[in-house]
């Protein structure tokens, strides 16, 4: 498969999902940092 046809598939998937809100990402994005944080400490402690 070429990188042509990746990205062209790619592209079709994107716009089959729903549009994703900033508020919505953003709460991802916290939800994400969050976990990143725990999981650090879990392996120093």
């Amino acid at each position: 498969m070429s990188f042509q046809e990746r990205a062209k598939l790619g592209l079709e998937r994107l716009s089959k999902q729903s549009p994703v809100t900033l508020t919505m990402a953003r709460k991802q994005a916290r939800k994400l940092k969050s976990l990143s944080q725990s999981s650090t400490k879990k392996r120093r402690g």
